[in-house]
């Protein structure tokens, strides 16, 4: 691959970038788009109202640039959780990282390759790729001192930011534990694997345990029940049902209009709420009570104690003598809880891991096929030789060009759409106990599946056999990755372009929301601009996507320094695209406090070790032995910083400090709000959600607004049976139940 090949690739992205940026410029200012690219705006209350038909509604304009320039990090913070900005701050230490290899790279290292020998020179777009690579250097030339200054500096650089950055998040994640509102997580425990007696239930072992080894600080505890998809909606149906005829009895409330439907008489769809809403929140709390009446429970509970420490430390303790009874962890957020996988059997746990482990190794030898498929077109020569059919179209030179320099990477990236959803499903199959570690799970799964597809298998391109024939010898690893590696800097650079920047582009369209949108609003005719269901931010898949692209950065500034513009481009572009998702699109269902962080220091320091691994097989085949040995102490030092970090920040983000949360026990106890975080911790964790909780209860949904109380709902005009309902579907079951029980009332008794 040439120049000018790579300059077509690069004018083709930058071409769809430009379009989808300036189309996003334009859609976002439209009306009928506020669910696509304002929905968190909409989850909180606070949807745009529709602009006046202007001229600037159809312009382009860069003011989402600077808005997303302008917001702070407190403002970040508070608007997309403690999570989005560590997210953020991987893209903040790219920029400055790849800032510095890029200046060195292209000021230093790339004049030596391309100087490297005495050869005669072409014109810059005639120039192949190799030309600019260490392979262009001379054996034992004494320019190679260059190669290993750029090693240091870019090593030293990269693990003073990794430190000041670790250090800066740890205390935000302290920071975020102590000054946050009470967290009802930080009270309570999570039970498995509860001895099944025939004697007793579940719930009653479970207060007989508490209450014999932890009677000081048991509080109280809330079972989980099993209950399928179907059961739970025919369940809350039922439970709708009996809360709305609670509500209209006559002698309860003060009378209506008319009297309200779902009973066998004269009937109006409306009534009005009486301003004394005290009978509705009797009626309300007493179906609340019967609420897990008829559930079966499992194995599993969530146990409450009266302060933090308390909980941390049966939550670490080993309960039984058998490790595989009475298992105790720290409960999630209450929104962060996957309730499906708590009935697991803890037994299954590690059998379902081995699978999972199973099913993802065949999963990546099944994507050998597409990743051989795309390394075949980069070899123009091979492809003619394979499709003699296609050497006339191939001899056309801007054919040749797209095919060698943009389609392999194009096919690449739509395979490995498959891959974020088959994560997830082997992380929920795995029993993960909240969406936030379900998530956490996926995206290490990618991580690894990525690195390996994108670099390892492309760098040792051609068949599994030559593959496997590779690494069969693995003192030769560093050697052959020396001479591999550089090969591949066409595909390197053409992911980049296609799978970096052109990602960005279509991450701030939001093509599939945008595509349903306008068939809702014009084909289906639906005015409403409510969503069904506000997105979360896909941390599982862009975290990857960043620390795959670091990977490269660090792998190829000695040997590609070329890469290294295009990278620190696709930062900067991802810096100012993610905040604005961030501030207008997502939203933050939950929190997991920077959980994510240790995964990418380590990323971070697998790739400067291999960067300097490679670096060793450089300078042994370049036959510089001076450089290989101011390498070594390299590794060895990085190692020792990478364990350093390990012992000083990693505990943080591992588990909870005694003195802290001991300081915030006796704040609240001195405060008088130990009481208020007490009633609280009973309704936090429930499984079951029915109207009346959503209609009389303070809280949040599922996409994290607030609910109302009963004493904020104003008297007026109400639907008894379709008001304010959450769930859709959840209106026709109301509506059948009402005719059934009509028809039963009517019909006379035989």
């Amino acid at each position: 691959m040439n120049i000018s090949a790579l300059l077509t690739s690069a004018g083709i992205n930058i071409a769809v970038c430009m379009i989808l940026l300036s189309l996003y410029s334009i859609l976002r200012k439209q009306p009928s788009n506020v669910s696509v690219y304002f929905g968190r705006k909409i989850a909180s209350g606070r949807s745009r109202r529709s602009d006046p038909y202007c001229f600037e509604r159809f312009v382009p304009s860069p003011s989402w640039v600077v808005r997303a320039w302008e917001t702070t990090e407190e403002e970040l913070l508070a608007i997309g959780g403690l999570d989005a900005v560590v997210f953020l701050r991987i893209v903040v230490f790219s920029i400055r990282i790849f800032s510095i290899a890029a200046v060195i790279g292209v000021f230093l290292v790339i004049p030596v390759n391309y100087y490297g020998q005495k050869q005669h020179h072409q014109q810059i777009p005639l120039e192949s790729l190799e030309v600019f690579t260490i392979l262009n250097v001379q054996e034992g030339s004494k320019w190679l001192w260059t190669h290993c200054l750029t090693l240091y500096i870019i090593t030293c650089s990269a693990c003073v930011l990794l430190y000041f950055e670790y250090k800066s998040i740890a205390k935000m994640r302290l920071s975020h534990i102590t000054e946050s509102p009470p967290n009802p997580s930080h009270f309570t425990v999570l039970v498995r694997a509860i001895p099944w007696s025939a004697e007793e239930s579940y719930s009653n072992s479970i207060k007989k345990f508490f209450m014999n080894y932890h009677a000081s600080s048991y509080l109280s505890h809330q079972m989980v029940y099993r209950s399928g998809t179907v059961e739970k909606l025919m369940s809350d149906a039922e439970k709708m049902y009996m809360i709305f005829k609670a509500a209209s009895v006559e002698n309860n409330c003060r009378p209506s209009i008319l009297q309200c439907g779902m009973r066998g008489e004269n009937t109006n769809s409306f009534k009005i709420l009486s301003p004394d809403l005290e009978c509705v929140k009797e009626k309300a709390d007493f179906v609340d009570v019967d609420l897990t009446s008829g559930k079966k429970e499992c194995a599993a509970a969530f146990v409450f104690f009266k302060t933090r420490y308390a909980a941390v430390v049966t939550a670490q303790v080993l309960q039984s003598s058998n490790p595989m009874l009475w298992v105790t962890d720290l409960a999630p957020e209450p929104h962060d809880v996957y309730w499906s996988n708590l009935c697991i059997p803890y037994g299954q746990l590690w059998i379902r891991k081995i699978a999972v482990l199973l099913a993802s190794i065949a999963f990546m030898f099944v994507f050998l096929i597409p990743v051989t498929f795309v390394q075949g077109l980069t070899q123009l020569e091979q492809l003619t030789q394979t499709f003699p059919f296609l050497k006339g179209i191939l001899k056309k030179k801007f054919i040749s060009q797209v095919v060698t320099g943009y389609l392999p990477s194009v096919i690449l990236i739509l395979a490995l759409y498959t891959v974020p959803p088959t994560m997830m499903l082997f992380s929920a199959v795995e029993g993960s106990i909240s969406r936030s570690g379900r998530k956490k799970s996926a995206g290490c799964k990618v991580l690894y599946f990525t690195i390996w597809n994108v670099f390892f298998v492309n760098v040792f391109t051609g068949s599994v056999i030559r593959q496997l024939r590779v690494f069969s010898s693995v003192k030769d690893i560093p050697a052959q990755l020396a001479n591999a590696v550089p090969a591949q800097a066409s595909f390197f650079l053409t992911y980049v372009l296609s799978s970096g920047w052109a990602s960005l582009a279509c991450e701030v369209m939001q093509i599939f929301p945008l595509s349903c949108n306008m068939v809702r609003k014009f084909l289906l005719r639906v005015k409403d601009d409510s969503l069904d269901g506000a997105l979360s931010f896909p941390y599982h898949t862009e975290t990857p996507r960043l620390l795959l692209f670091g990977f490269l950065g660090f792998t190829c500034s000695i040997l590609v320094p070329l890469i290294l513009p295009f990278l620190l481009f696709y930062f900067i572009l991802a810096y100012f695209v993610y905040r604005n998702q961030i501030l207008n699109v997502y939203v933050s269902k939950y929190e997991s406090g920077g959980q994510f962080w240790p995964i990418v220091h380590n990323t971070t320091i697998f790739s400067l070790v291999f960067m300097q691994i490679i670096a060793l097989g450089v300078f042994g085949i370049r036959k510089s032995p001076v450089s290989s040995g101011f390498t070594i102490p390299l590794v060895i030092c990085t190692i020792l910083f990478n364990e350093y970090c390990r012992q000083r920040f990693h505990p943080i983000f591992k588990s909870h400090a005694a003195e802290v949360l001991i300081e915030m026990d006796r704040r609240d106890e001195q405060s008088g709000r130990m009481e208020e975080i007490y009633e609280q911790l009973h309704s936090a964790y429930c499984q079951f959600t029915v109207a009346s909780q959503k209609l009389f209860r303070t809280g949040h949904r599922e996409d994290g607004s607030s609910m109302q109380e009963p004493e904020t709902v104003k008297p007026g005009l109400i639907h008894p049976t379709l008001g304010r309902l959450p769930i859709p579907g959840l209106k026709d079951i109301i509506s059948w139940l009402s005719l059934i029980f009509t028809f039963q009332e009517k019909t006379p008794v035989q």
